[in-house]
């Protein structure tokens, strides 16, 4: 007998869990496909299936199918009905059954978004959020995961097998190390009822306590999929936003209390468990963490971020637009946006950030406004405005991510800029300062000036510092922002060019025997022991304290890329290669040259693997990096926010520099 499923996704608070049988259902008022039947929705039959009380996560129901017809409705559980045996979440899953969320098709992008995104700034939308119903046929499903995976019908058809056959047709080209690499990265793959959904942080067999190892990180998943997605392969990616996308509406709570809806989770995990009788029957279900679980409990501020910076990356090197038009995906962005765009008690544009939100997730001194954040908010903001459908709803969010976007460029381009030049113009600053035209807006004293910093900043170059607050600038160099100002021109096109200037002179500081310090100079002594209160991980010249971590490698190479320096990419992955293989694939490298692998770190760090590889495949493929970096935008210098400051007497010279008129089109 035919049957005919379908998923139904919401993000109610759960309950119990229910088994819905029905014949042919249209609940937002069009047929499944192929089906020319419509019935009422409230005339569903509910039967509940058990009473225990339903985990926090995505399930996936691993148990025979009957012959009917069947929904499962999983409130905020979103239970996932699939058939299968019991088997390891990584590599293997459940069988086919209902075709899930990871390949749903996009017929709802092809619904206006207009009513929906009326609600999204109502308070009774933060309280529930109901995702578009999925429906697919089974056996359509099926034709179509065997077309696009290469398999003629079998039954184990699977992410590993693509990834073989495009590793015989690369033959020769690839290194050794390379093609150990792409061995381990898909080692790595993690399956959800038969579909891969990302990538485990670290997969060493010697590691005996994985502690959250073996999850799928959102920030570490992405050097993953840039990989994949410059080898063609876009389907895990596809599936990976999707899933943390239902992930983002689940209730959140830690110690009673609950963070806006936008946030998205730091990472997930993919569980079973057996069901209620003695049948055998088990689930799968996705266990997501949103912070409880971290190390200080602190919320994971850069997810959402990286989310939508992947999400365009995804569009532009696979053409699939369909998937960022979707309803449920531009409710995502919308909600992200919400949560970084929502008023506060701060007087600037950056983001207020704790200690330990983002790559950095323990004590570092980083609580405020830090460099890496910025960067990729602005970056975020710069993919969401591409990605975002205009009409009536969203106009007013267009327009404050505009205003955003000025307003944050002028900031980190004036405040946060140093070079030899403006280091000598700080250590000349008056202070206590009052006045609206003060130079020392800040109130920076010239005594925080480093001893460090007279002798090491070059005469030619910059970069921007890691952190700004009153009568505070962190003067430490932070990679990973520094090359994402960069890579989104957050920087103007003088800055980025003194950025990887300084890179190049500095050298032996910043790349040594591993490419690249995570930030210079390490936190020693006292300093160490007060502003890391004293942490034994993070000890001088290890781990975030001027460690040395690999997978800043394809960051770099990007930014080289777009700067015009291929062949300094070139010579950093030319070091990374000579140790990388031989040394395990560490997470990070100790010492202030990089010369020892990590005193705690863990061999087999997928995202060492993946920043190696995503490295190797832009040098090779040089015009997809085009796709994936931004140029200088000069409709945000012409609406600089400066010139709101008038209305009030008051005149803000504007470092941002003039393009030629001849750029902006006559009116």
């Amino acid at each position: 007998m035919n049957s005919r499923s379908c998923i139904c996704v919401s993000a109610m608070k759960p309950c119990c869990r229910f088994l819905i049988s029905f014949k042919s259902s249209s609940l937002f008022g069009f047929s499944p496909p192929n089906s020319g039947r419509l019935i009422n929705s409230s005339k569903l039959h509910c039967t509940k299936i058990g009473s225990r009380s339903i985990r926090s996560g995505i399930h996936c129901r691993r148990n025979a199918f009957s012959d009917s017809d069947s929904i499962i409705l999983g409130g905020g559980s979103r239970v996932l009905k699939a058939r299968g045996s019991s088997s390891s979440s990584r590599g293997r899953g459940c069988r086919r059954g209902v075709l899930l969320i990871p390949r749903v098709a996009s017929d709802f992008r092809n619904h206006s978004s207009s009513s929906l995104d009326s609600h999204v700034n109502d308070k009774s939308f933060e309280r529930m959020f109901v995702k578009p119903l999925v429906f697919k046929d089974v056996e359509k499903s099926e034709e179509i995961f065997n077309k696009e995976s290469g398999n003629g019908g079998g039954k184990d058809a699977n992410f590993g097998n693509v990834g073989v056959r495009r590793e015989t047709e690369r033959g020769s080209s690839q290194t050794e190390v390379e093609k150990e690499a792409w061995k381990l990265l898909r080692g790595a793959v993690v399956n959800y009822c038969g579909f891969p959904v990302g990538t485990v942080a670290a997969n060493d067999p010697g590691d005996k306590q994985t502690l959250n190892y073996d999850q799928v990180f959102i920030r570490d998943f992405v050097p993953s999929a840039y990989a994949f997605l410059l080898d063609g392969e876009g389907e895990i990616v596809r599936n990976f936003l999707l899933h943390t996308l239902q992930l983002q509406s689940w209730e959140k709570t830690v110690d009673c209390h609950s963070p806006g809806p936008g946030l998205m989770p730091a990472s997930f995990k993919v569980k079973s468990a057996p069901l209620e009788g003695n049948d055998g029957s088990f689930e799968d279900f996705l266990d997501p963490d949103f912070g409880g679980s971290a190390i200080g409990r602190v919320s994971p501020v850069d997810s959402g971020l990286w989310w939508i910076i992947l999400l365009r990356a995804y569009g532009k090197l696979t053409g699939d637009y369909t998937l960022q038009e979707r309803i449920d995906v531009q409710t995502g962005i919308k909600l992200i946006l919400k949560l970084c765009l929502a008023d506060g008690f701060d007087m600037f544009p950056t983001l207020l950030v704790t200690d330990g939100s983002c790559m950095i997730d323990r004590r570092m001194g980083i609580h405020g406004h830090p460099l890496e954040i910025q960067a990729l908010f602005y970056s975020a903001l710069r993919c969401a405005r591409e990605m975002l459908i205009v009409n009536d709803g969203t106009k007013n969010l267009v327009a404050a991510v505009n205003n955003r976007l000025s307003a944050l460029s002028f900031h980190i381009r004036e405040y946060y800029w140093v070079d030899i030049k403006k280091i000598n113009e700080i250590y000349r600053y008056n202070t206590e300062e009052y006045s609206a035209d003060a130079t020392n807006k800040f109130n920076i004293y010239p005594d925080q000036i480093p001893t460090w910093l007279v002798d090491w900043i070059p005469d030619k170059g910059g970069y921007f510092i890691g952190n700004l607050q009153p009568a505070h600038m962190d003067f430490r160099f932070f990679t990973l922002g520094n090359l994402w100002a960069v890579i989104s021109s957050l920087g103007s096109q003088e800055q980025n060019e003194g950025v990887m200037t300084l890179i190049e002179e500095k050298w032996d500081d910043l790349v040594a025997n591993m490419p690249l310090k995570i930030c210079f100079p390490a936190l020693e002594k006292e300093e160490w022991r007060i502003i890391t209160g004293s942490d034994p991980k993070n000890t001088p010249w290890s781990y975030h304290n001027g460690g040395s971590w690999p997978t800043l490698l394809w960051q770099f190479t990007l930014a080289c890329i777009k700067m015009g320096k291929l062949e300094l990419a070139k010579k950093a992955v030319a070091v990374a290669e000579k140790r990388l293989k031989e040394d395990e694939w560490p997470e990070y490298y100790d010492t202030k040259s990089g010369r020892f692998v990590g005193k705690q770190s863990r061999l087999y760090q997928t995202w060492t693997i993946a920043g190696f590889l995503a490295s190797k495949k832009l040098i090779e493929q040089p015009e997809k990096a085009s796709l994936l970096f931004w140029e200088e935008d000069y409709q945000l210098l012409e609406t600089c926010v400066c010139g709101l400051s008038k209305s009030r007497g008051r005149k803000n010279k504007c470092s941002r520099f003039t393009p030629p008129r001849s750029l902006f089109p006559e009116t």
